[in-house]
Formats: structure tokens, sequence, C-alpha cells
């Protein structure tokens, strides 16, 4: 089953269609934003509430970045992937019950990812490094939040093309309905 009668991909069966993920380009944009403004908003006050001197939270910080940028795009992918296949609902649709459920997953699965970096670079025991890296998460999950929201209502995810009615070489009018035949019904 193809398009539907009016040539419009979007309107298409949902059940049928691929989920409307964002472009790698995009994902890596949005990666890249939310990490370095997380950086910038977020280590001189993890530096002044543990105090670890600014570079060296900095590095530490650095290194969780990585981390949770990889997290980042493994976790998105995979959750907006998710929501797509129960919900048929694409990210920048999301509801704020689903974007707290997204924010928490997300800051859960880095917590377990970071803790052993933090005890490792700071020697700090397990309770206390797991501690500050609680108040990371907590801090990071509002972030995470805001960040999000605004991501998508400033880059949303573009609605699928309409399949090409036009001779090639002109352009195509995509409010037009496009001509019948006896093999629009043929899947």
């Amino acid at each position: 089953m193809g398009a539907p009668a009016t040539g419009n991909v979007a309107d298409a069966d949902p059940a049928t269609r691929a989920a409307p993920l964002r472009t790698l380009a995009d994902r890596v944009r949005q990666v890249a934003l939310f990490e370095v403004f997380g950086l910038v908003l977020i280590t001189p006050g993890f530096s002044w509430a543990s105090g670890t001197p600014l570079l060296d939270s900095v590095g530490l910080l650095a290194v969780l970045a990585l981390v949770a940028a990889l997290w980042n795009g493994l976790y998105c992918t995979a959750f907006d992937r998710l929501e797509w296949r129960l919900a048929r609902r694409q990210a920048d649709r999301r509801p704020t019950v689903w974007r707290l459920v997204h924010a928490l997953g997300f800051e859960g699965g880095l917590l377990v990812l970071t803790l052993p970096i933090i005890v490792a670079w700071t020697g700090l025991a397990w309770w206390p490094a797991l501690v500050a890296d609680i108040g990371l998460a907590l801090t990071y999950t509002a972030y995470a939040y805001l960040f999000n929201l605004a991501y998508d209502r400033v880059f949303p995810i573009p609605a699928p093309r309409a399949a090409a009615t036009a001779t090639p070489g002109l352009l195509a009018d995509t409010n037009a309905a496009p001509a019948t035949s006896a093999s629009d019904d043929t899947p």
C-alpha cells in the first residue's frame, strides 16, 4: 500500500509509514548543542558546590559530557523509535508526561554509566560520588527537559515530502491532485 489517493505521504496509514526521525545531521546538532550549553551552564555551579577547582571540574564534566553525548544519541533515537511504535507520535509532538519520562530515563541510564567515572576521577567513595552524580542528574534532568522542549520548537521534524507528480525538470505543484490510473490501486 503506497501513498493515499491524495498523493500526500503524510496522509498514508501510520502503521505502514516509517517513523519520522531526525536526520543524522540534525541529531548531531542536537547532541552538540545540548552538551556545549550544558557544560557552560552547569560547570561553574558544580565547581562551587563540590569545592572542586574549576579546571578539574571542566575536565571531569567534559569526559562526562562525552559519555552523555554518546548515550544521548543512542537513547534519544531508541526512545523516538519506541514512542513511534507504541503511540505513532514523533518526538517533536511529545506531551509533557512523556517528556518527563524521556528525561528521567535518560538521566537514570546516564547515572549508571557515569558513577564509576566520578569515583575514578575524584577518588571519592561510592556513596559521596553517588550523591554528586545524583545532584548532576537532577540538574541535567531539568536542563534536558527545557533544552529538548526548546530544540523541538526551534528545529521541528520536517513533514515527509509528497511524491513528485511533475514532469522531470519542472517544479511539482504539491496542492494539485495527481492524475489517477488503473495502476494506482496496485501495491
